[in-house]
């Protein structure tokens, strides 16, 4: 899935060990808004060490961005919990600045009804 938005906020980085393989984890969670009227707020998880070094070094709070993700479902003692796992999330263009063109030119009325010979077939 994909989102466009613009982050609000990083929330703290959360680390512990896999109990499964003893190996230390890494996961941040980024507040992406977006312009939609309900259920504008995306709590989106980045989960390693590489993705939250990126997230960290190449978005701050303010960007507009283009997010893709993945949605997770798991279950715990009846209960389900609904995580977005973000996988890519790179600079919209909405960040863009519009490209100034140049102005058109302003021609007089009289000037369009004055034909001149220019010996064009047409």
């Amino acid at each position: 899935m994909k989102v466009t938005g613009k982050i609000t906020k990083f929330l703290d980085k959360e680390t512990g060990t896999s109990k499964k393989t003893g190996k230390e984890w890494v996961k941040q969670t980024v507040l992406v808004e977006t312009a939609e009227q309900y259920s504008n707020i995306y709590p989106i998880e980045f989960f390693g060490d590489e993705k939250v070094r990126n997230l960290n070094k190449y978005q701050k709070v303010g960007d507009n961005v283009d997010v893709e993700f993945n949605v997770n479902a798991n279950e715990w003692k009846g209960k389900y919990f609904v995580s977005l796992q973000g996988w890519k999330i790179s600079k919209s263009s909405a960040n863009e600045e519009p490209i100034d063109a140049p102005p058109f030119e302003t021609v007089n009325e009289t000037d369009l009804n004055t034909q001149e010979n220019d010996n064009l077939p047409f």
